[in-house]
């Protein structure tokens, strides 16, 4: 058991040599910080993107034409309710709707406010709007990079649309989507389904899909083929498929970050080895005065990997630290980009906070080994070495 002569003897020579020490905490933070980032917004933005899926139909069918989506009847819904398995099969309105002096658009939902289980989705996210007096009107509700977009370019509370015919609609922004939903409704307009359909040129008796809720799970390959023999012009997109689409994406861009961290780590290491290696004249003296005084090699091997581990610990923690404070704190500014993209209106929310331990845990072994053993071979040379050649 290391005695307490043995701590304080190592955090002695810490303090010595704290210089060397402070230059390679550092350059561990910024590799720990940078990973722990990248880890830290990737899961928070999964874990956001699959609490919204969650509330999500279980199957969306899109009719096609020379390989493009089209708009499809509304009596499709009634022809698709009688499908055994399908609990309710509901035609949706929406479309991205384009403001041509700025070249950004904004993405219009129509609202039935005889649909039940839409409005009940959507009450959800819309916690303490009434959605009667919603619908009364001319009415909308914007995300906050719509309100923003407004109020940046003097639309005030009314914004005018200009339907396909050429009519000029106006409409009143009602209420904004709550900021925790960000992510989802930046760029979303919410509207009665009528007042989308003429905003979007969408004819009375169309929609752009339907949406399916299947209660048995196992019945949705079922459906599926029920569906298609009944329309062969058309696509189905299951709930599994969209989540599965957007795993990969998240997984493809964190892996990118997970080769390069690599690629940097493995660097840091062979800089960490080829210093030790060149242990310098004071140092190998010190480890000769320390095995005359009775220090066996397994010591002086321990002592300085302790002072690695105190140092990988600290950057780690550092790192771990800064990291959890920049992405869920700051908003991981630059960062975020590289995962929702520059595109369209700014989007700033607030991420749900949370830390994967298993995620962490793997991350900190990968971290701490090789740190820790890029030491023990350059260190044990020159322990080897008699103790009067080591004080020459």
């Amino acid at each position: 058991m290391l005695s307490s002569a043995f701590w304080n003897f190592l955090f002695l020579s810490l303090h010595r040599h704290r210089a060397r020490h402070a230059a390679v905490m550092l350059m561990a933070v910024a590799i720990v910080t940078l990973l722990c980032s990248v880890m830290f917004l990737a899961s928070a933005i999964q874990r956001d993107v699959s609490h919204t899926l969650d509330l999500q139909a279980d199957l969306i069918v899109q009719k096609v034409r020379g390989g493009k989506t089209v708009d499809l009847p509304v009596d499709w819904a009634l022809d698709i309710s009688t499908i055994a398995g399908v609990g309710a099969a509901v035609p949706r309105v929406f479309g991205r709707y384009f403001h041509e002096p700025n070249g950004q658009y904004f993405t219009v939902v129509g609202v039935d406010p005889f649909d039940a289980p839409s409005s009940a989705n959507l009450q959800e996210l819309m916690d303490g709007i009434d959605l009667k007096s919603f619908l009364a009107g001319a009415n909308m509700i914007v995300g906050h990079g719509v309100q923003d977009f407004f109020h940046n370019h003097h639309y005030g509370n009314q914004y005018h649309f200009i339907t396909p015919g050429q009519e000029r609609i106006e409409v009143t922004v009602f209420d904004t989507f709550p900021a925790d939903s960000d992510l989802f409704t930046n760029d979303m307009i919410v509207m009665d389904i009528d007042l989308a359909r003429k905003v979007l040129g969408v004819a009375p008796d169309e929609a752009t899909d339907i949406v399916l809720q299947v209660p048995n799970e196992l019945e949705g390959d079922s459906v599926m083929v029920k569906l298609i023999q009944q329309h062969f012009d058309i696509r189905v997109i299951q709930k599994k498929e969209i989540a599965a689409a957007f795993d990969n994406l998240f997984n493809y861009k964190g892996g990118v970050f997970l080769i390069l961290y690599l690629t940097v780590l493995i660097t840091f290491v062979l800089i960490l080895y080829q210093r030790h290696s060149m242990i310098t004249g004071p140092d190998r003296r010190q480890i000769g005065i320390m095995r005359a005084v009775g220090w066996g090699i397994g010591d002086v091997i321990s002592l300085k990997v302790w002072e690695n581990v105190v140092v990988a610990l600290t950057a780690f923690v550092v790192g771990l630290m800064l990291s959890y404070f920049y992405v869920f704190f700051l908003g991981a500014p630059g960062l975020i980009a590289v995962f929702l993209g520059y595109g369209n209106l700014p989007v700033n929310f607030a991420l749900s906070r949370g830390i994967d331990f298993g995620l962490t845990s793997l991350l900190f072994l990968f971290f701490m080994v090789p740190f820790v053993a890029s030491v023990l071979i350059p260190v044990w040379r020159v322990a080897i070495i008699e103790p009067v050649e080591a004080m020459k």
